[in-house]
């Protein structure tokens, strides 16, 4: 019997109503792969976090309609890979798991046992590895799993990083005309590109978590594939709390170029493939708040990547090359005669 496939993509998750805020702020300072302290101290401290950021972190999701989107979003995302994927001939099932809000992994993984998948594909929404998002997903799917036993598991293929994928720097290198394009710029006005990836703790990467080089490599193959027409930098948003963060920081970037008498910018958040709190709020309300009192005239934003159909493609492409990989893999080699 053909094993039956399916394709798991993870990602982050978010509150989708102002009441779930609080629980969701609980799951992501109770884990163990963001918050890297003691459990008897982790737990506790992920209550006070929770409770102390409520009612900030809900006037945030208020201004952006009540909630996160980004589980429709990403549901949408898994069915246009479906749909392309039966297309082309694979009649996958596609299922969503979330690190930090529902559906969660652990239950994903019961709906994905329950529809007898014996073969799974597993596709984080993270181009850039970290610790703190592939490497927090992997985990709570590899937990879920050691719930069963080895016969009840599906074989599994993992896609850990697709940061220089030619498709995806390819889409983001066509967003980024077509925005300038779109905008009917004063060429007189030099645009300034500026790449703003979510940040993590310093220390991740001091204990070797690649996601900002991985970062640098995305932004430096976009600027190739453009033919580095632009002035370009990134930058690192979202930092939390009093632990040094990736520098330099989105917003106090944004400030230094209005100084230097930068009028317009471009802001193409680099690792974030749906549209979520960060991009809506916090570079659509905050950062653009913040360039109008530095001086900047003129302020845009490539949107995520969302359902571009370029984008859609790029994921087909990397489920059917790991496909050809499995295959390869698995078929002996030639005798010789």
């Amino acid at each position: 019997m053909n094993p039956r496939t399916g394709v798991l993509l993870l990602n982050f998750g978010g509150p989708e109503k102002l009441e779930e805020v609080r629980p969701f702020l609980y799951q992501l300072f109770a884990d163990p792969d963001v918050i890297r302290i003691p459990t008897l101290l982790r737990e506790p401290l992920a209550r006070l976090i929770s409770m102390l950021r409520e009612k900030k972190s809900q006037s945030y999701y208020r201004r952006i309609g009540g909630g996160s989107p980004i589980r429709r979003i990403t549901e949408e995302q898994g069915r246009a890979l479906a749909s392309l994927l039966k297309r082309n001939g694979h009649d996958f099932g596609v299922y969503v798991g979330m690190q930090c809000w529902h559906p969660f992994i652990d239950a994903t993984v019961e709906t994905i046992r329950s529809d007898g998948i014996s073969r799974l594909i597993v596709l984080p929404l993270f181009p850039q590895y970290s610790v703190t998002t592939t490497g927090a997903c992997l985990a709570k799917l590899e937990k879920a799993l050691g719930r069963f036993s080895p016969d009840q598991r599906p074989s599994m293929t993992i896609i850990r990083q697709w940061h220089d994928h030619p498709l995806y720097v390819q889409t983001l290198a066509g967003m980024i005309l077509e925005a300038l394009d779109s905008a009917c710029l004063n060429p007189v006005m030099e645009t300034h590109v500026l790449f703003s990836a979510h940040g993590i703790p310093e220390r991740y990467v001091k204990q070797g978590d690649p996601y900002v080089e991985q970062t640098r490599s995305t932004v430096e193959l976009v600027m190739d594939r453009l033919g580095r027409r632009f002035p370009y930098q990134l930058t690192f948003q979202s930092r939390l709390g009093p632990v040094r963060w990736i520098r330099p920081y989105t917003d106090e970037v944004i400030g230094q170029l209005g100084r230097s008498s930068v009028r317009r910018i471009l802001v193409v958040p680099i690792s974030f493939v749906s549209e979520h709190v960060e991009t809506l709020y916090e570079i659509d309300v905050l950062y653009k708040e913040l360039a109008a009192r530095s001086g900047i005239e003129d302020f845009r934003r490539v949107p995520a990547l969302n359902l571009r159909p370029d984008f859609i493609g790029c994921l087909v492409r990397l489920v059917e090359e790991r496909l050809v990989e499995d295959s390869s893999a698995a078929s002996p080699a030639p005798r010789s005669s």
